[in-house]
């Protein structure tokens, strides 16, 4: 009896313990899920935000964890963020780098009490020796001067790009205002000018490098030998500081006098119907604009008075040699309609840009088996897609030239398009092309060198774009080097990770042609329309 009694406390025991287990499973597993929910749209409050305000992320984090605010910072470029925003990514804020992006949200986010935090112009910066022989020094300069310039072949460039940033996007349409003559109101019928065209293609023929982020656009110009560069205010600040304590030259501002763009960087709360939130946001957007948080952005070059002037401001930061003026009002373009806005960059990328000639590399050895090269092809299929890839401004035009190099430890062909928009056969190589073998990814970027050394650059913006998904078998750096040596010309080799791609073999590349890696492992797609801005 006493043992038949034990037997039944014993199992008593054990049903409590398996209740209190799949009781404390299922708990954990409510509990997660709440926590998940809780960390998105509870708890942290979270602001995507273009990259030029990174300088400011800690003060801001500081500023946040004082006052109890769980706060994280998502940084993406402008066209990036409208992207994000209007494919449903939640966010609470949203910090970009002008507030004509604003107006390309979708109608369903509701974006509340934007406010500027900064006037940032977007301005030429040119070495100083060359523009005092341009006379630019000392004198008021107008847009037809700098056109002028480049049409004599005395000026050359650097900038990002028009359809995927904002720097680049704001100097095209300071560009289009000033050369059409600054109208009231520019229209689509102003787009349609047959000299207005003729002035912006022969300005964008000045146009030496291309880069798709302004953070790799300061890079690329410390790192190489060019002349000019449009950007920010404040990134030519930060250029000339670097150069400076390098004993370098540093660049001269030039703020063109019939009209410069201006990008008034506002922090809006996006509207989700949470109070907590909204009242986070108030807190936040109050800190950036008190004396603290403006003091916090003059020091990063940003103008914060009214009107972008200031007699007193400080000249280690703003520096009169460098063609820095506080004390003068800059008169800043007007920009036009979203339409219009849309419009002229569907013009750029399809008309007015320098022509590109762009080698793709692509991995076909035995590794890329299955998922890889299906996520391959899918990837190029969209870039050579004309109306897939316009729906990002990533296009091809017809002056275009597209040259598809395959490869696994050997070359596997190349194939030319000397029309942009003729790449039926280009994706008929792609898709019927077999994966095997090793992997040598020097074969084929020199093969691309060897091509591309071939081109007249002032005709030509070029670029090598390998994507491999493993290391290189073979270790052929020092014959790629000489090449590019020999060929005495930037062609960048933009390269995109895959699967166990080796990234110091690839780094060592970039840094070898002043170029920049891409991430493709999470999604080769979105890698390959990352690569299209740089090139």
């Amino acid at each position: 009896m006493k043992k038949k009694k034990s037997n039944y406390i014993i199992a008593l025991v054990i049903i409590y313990f398996v209740l209190v287990y799949f009781f404390n499973v299922i708990s954990d597993h409510v509990n997660i899920k709440n926590i998940g929910i809780n960390k998105i749209s509870d708890k942290t409050f979270k602001i995507i935000s273009s990259t030029e305000n990174k300088d400011i992320e800690n003060i801001l984090k500081k500023y946040a964890k004082e006052n109890q605010i769980d706060l994280q910072i998502d940084y993406a470029g402008t066209i990036e963020i409208m992207d994000k925003l209007n494919n449903g990514e939640n966010y609470d804020a949203v910090w970009c780098s002008n507030s004509i992006w604003l107006y390309m949200l979708n109608d369903d986010i509701s974006v509340k009490n934007s406010k500027s935090t900064s006037i940032n112009p977007v301005v030429f910066g040119i070495k100083k020796s060359k523009a005092q022989e341009l006379g630019f020094i000392d004198k008021e300069v107008y847009t037809k001067d700098i056109l002028n310039a480049i049409r004599e072949n005395r000026l050359k460039f650097s900038m990002s790009s028009p359809t995927q940033t904002n720097t680049g996007a704001s100097a095209y349409l300071g560009f289009v205002s000033t050369l059409a003559g600054n109208p009231e109101v520019l229209t689509e019928k102003d787009l349609e000018n047959d000299q207005l065209k003729k002035e912006l293609t022969q300005l964008y023929t000045g146009m030496a490098r291309s880069s798709g982020s302004d953070e790799f656009l300061e890079e690329m110009f410390l790192n190489g030998n060019y002349e000019a560069v449009v950007t920010y205010e404040t990134s030519i600040i930060n250029i000339n500081k670097q150069l400076e304590s390098q004993g370098k030259e540093p660049l001269y501002i030039i703020y063109a006098k019939d009209g410069v763009s201006i990008s008034d960087s506002p922090f809006a709360y996006i509207d989700n119907k949470n109070e907590e939130k909204a009242d986070e946001f108030s807190k936040l957007q109050k800190y950036i604009l008190s004396n603290e948080g403006q003091a916090e952005l003059v020091k990063t070059g940003r103008r914060v008075w009214y009107g972008g002037t200031n007699e007193n401001a400080d000249k280690t930061v703003f520096n009169p040699d460098w063609g820095i003026d506080t004390s003068k009002y800059i008169v800043p373009v007007k920009y036009p309609s979203t339409e219009v806005i849309k419009k002229s960059l569907g013009i750029y990328q399809t008309e007015l840009r320098k022509p590109i000639h762009t080698v793709f590399c692509l991995d076909y050895s035995g590794s890329m088996y299955g998922e890889g090269n299906n996520q391959l092809t899918e990837a190029m299929e969209y870039i050579l897609n004309e109306e897939e890839a316009s729906k990002n401004l990533l296009q091809f035009s017809s002056k275009d030239k597209i040259t598809i190099i395959p490869f696994n430890h050997n070359i596997l062909g190349t194939y030319t398009t000397e029309n942009g928009v003729d790449t039926k056969d280009l994706i008929s190589k792609i898709t019927s092309t077999s994966v095997s073998g090793g992997t040598d990814i020097y074969l084929p970027a020199m093969k691309g060198l060897e091509i591309l050394s071939q081109e007249d650059l002032e005709t030509y913006n070029v670029s090598v774009v390998l994507m491999t998904d493993g290391a290189s078998n073979y270790n052929r750096l020092d014959e790629l080097t000489r090449l590019y040596k020999q060929t005495g010309k930037d062609i960048p080799i933009f390269s995109i990770m895959f699967g166990d791609a080796e990234e110091d073999q690839l780094q060592d590349i970039a840094d070898l042609t002043n170029a920049k890696i891409f991430d493709g492992k999470t999604n080769l797609l979105e890698a390959f329309k990352q690569v299209r801005g740089y090139n």
